[in-house]
């Protein structure tokens, strides 16, 4: 089965998606001192150190959209290629990550 979803999603096209209601789920898998100084309210937070062993909570979301984001984007690319090869085809990385988002879309998120 071949996916033309893009691997990352644009921190403005994410913002968009979720402002117009459609069903997506933000997943922050960021460690915990990076989850405690700032996160995107409402998502979902498994650290990338967890989620092989905590990969039965995020079942329920195999078919769901999911965009995926850490800090500049580069371990939620990797943790989305892996998703994808489990079964959550629908899955994204966010671009840029938090950073990225802080910037163009809630400048009220601290940044590190």
């Amino acid at each position: 089965m071949t996916n033309d979803m893009a691997l990352e999603i644009s921190c403005r096209d994410a913002a968009e998606l979720a402002a117009s209601g459609e069903d997506v789920v933000f997943l922050d898998c960021r460690e915990a001192d990076e989850y405690a100084v700032c996160r995107i309210e409402g998502a979902l937070f498994v650290p990338l150190s967890e989620i092989a062993d905590r990969l039965e909570e995020l079942l329920p979301l195999r078919d769901r959209r999911i965009v995926v984001y850490c800090h500049h984007g580069m371990r939620s690319y990797r943790l989305a290629v892996w998703l994808r090869s489990q079964g959550f085809q629908q899955t994204q990385s966010l671009a840029g990550g938090i950073d990225r988002w802080a910037v163009e879309v809630d400048p009220s998120i601290p940044r590190y």
